[in-house]
């Protein structure tokens, strides 16, 4: 028996618990975890997660723009690849990152491979959790490097941001230089 068939539901409850969901994930407007989405609708773990399943596949078949994706234990509500390049001319800057976070990001992108050490002796003790978050969205990647990490881009950050590894690089990123050169 699978975690499905374990749980049941009546059909009103359910479409009222994927109206939840649906409603949270696309107020969010960011990745939200299992706690998260457990928190704001009172679903169940389990269920929660079948649900998500259920609502991502409805949304893959409905043949429009917008899609869920998953990462590990985070979801969101996102517009399709192909479409970015409309969104990207009508949003002004990412609601999911902070302007500190871009800067910590750019400069990883910009300096990789870069320890984490330098990264917070530019960007202060922050860092940490801006750092702590890429790696959450697999944006970076991270190895032992004596007593800190030594941080790089990882492809899905490429994915992520619809750009070629060679469009990441010294000159290619044009605010970056302005943020390494800031006190």
């Amino acid at each position: 028996m699978n975690e499905e068939e374990k749980i049941n539901i009546d059909e009103e409850r359910e479409k009222e618990y994927l109206r939840k969901i649906e409603a949270a994930l696309f107020v969010a407007g960011r990745w939200l975890n299992t706690q998260e989405l457990v928190m704001l609708t009172n679903i169940n773990p389990i269920l929660l997660k079948i649900l998500i399943s259920k609502l991502k596949e409805k949304y893959d078949n409905l043949d429009g723009a917008i899609t869920i994706i998953q990462r590990g234990d985070l979801w969101k509500m996102d517009i399709k690849q192909e479409y970015h390049n409309i969104t990207g001319k009508l949003a002004s800057g990412s609601s999911e990152f902070t302007k500190a976070e871009q800067a910590t990001l750019a400069i990883i992108a910009y300096k990789q491979p870069i320890k984490q050490s330098v990264i917070v002796k530019i960007r202060g003790n922050k860092a940490y959790e801006h750092i702590k978050k890429f790696l959450q969205l697999n944006l970076i990647k991270a190895k032992k490097s004596g007593h800190t990490k030594e941080l790089s881009l990882n492809d899905e950050f490429y994915n992520y941001f619809s750009l070629q590894p060679e469009d990441v690089g010294e000159g290619e990123v044009g605010e970056i230089k302005e943020i390494n050169n800031k006190p």
